[in-house]
């Protein structure tokens, strides 16, 4: 066998195997750069939402106007607390002044008060006292004032609703109302009072006009 038949042999040998060389050394460099390919970065996991503070005031005055630059309300405390998980707003030493666009003010106290982050609904705690200043509308018969005091009181302003699981005093100018528990709705103008509930009303004043008899003249 010549030299040119030995090497023509040779190729058609290695040109058989040659794909099958091609993909082995395909195979070990795809296997290689898997082995080497930098790790992919670890998702951090979530952290739950505490019931953390994440910002807090002291001794401040929020006050909220509408567009017409009226003024709405205002918030004063020894200390804001507001909680992120619940987006609320813890209150000590509360005092809050509501103004409805008519012109009615209600003024509410409490040692502790926990509201929404927009103030439509607030919890009262400890102390709890909300007051509705006597309203004079011109041609209109005055709105005496009205209270309420309770260690509890819901209060939702917009709504001007009023509810308590607990014992609740109700002061209507003259008159008071006692429970064990209160719904009121000014809206509807509902007052429901449960459990052992008793109240006190004072008659209303009567005026009327005396006219003196005749003097009985004589000559």
């Amino acid at each position: 066998m010549t030299l040119n038949e030995r090497m023509r042999r040779v190729w058609e040998i290695f040109s058989i195997y040659l794909p099958i060389l091609l993909m082995g050394l395909l195979a070990l460099g795809t296997w290689w750069l898997v082995r080497n390919a930098p790790k992919p970065l670890e998702q951090p996991q979530q952290r739950a939402v505490s019931h953390e503070p994440d910002y807090y005031m002291r001794d401040f005055s929020i006050k909220s106007f509408d567009a017409t630059g009226r003024l709405q309300s205002e918030i004063q405390g020894e200390t804001l607390k507001h909680f992120m998980d619940t987006d609320t707003l813890e209150i000590l030493k509360a005092r809050m002044r509501s103004i409805s666009p008519d012109g009615r003010v209600t003024l509410s106290t409490a040692n502790r008060a926990l509201s929404n982050s927009d103030g439509t609904e607030v919890q009262l705690f400890g102390d709890a006292v909300v007051t509705r200043e006597e309203f004079k509308k011109t041609g209109a018969k005055p709105v005496p004032p009205m209270q309420f005091k309770g260690e509890f009181l819901h209060v939702w302003p917009n709504e001007e609703r009023v509810k308590s699981h607990l014992p609740v005093t109700l002061t209507r100018g003259p008159d008071q109302f006692t429970g064990d528990a209160m719904d009121f709705d000014n809206y509807s103008q509902v007052l429901n009072m449960r459990g052992d509930v008793k109240g006190k009303m004072q008659p209303s004043r009567v005026t009327s006009t005396l006219t003196p008899a005749p003097r009985n003249n004589r000559p």
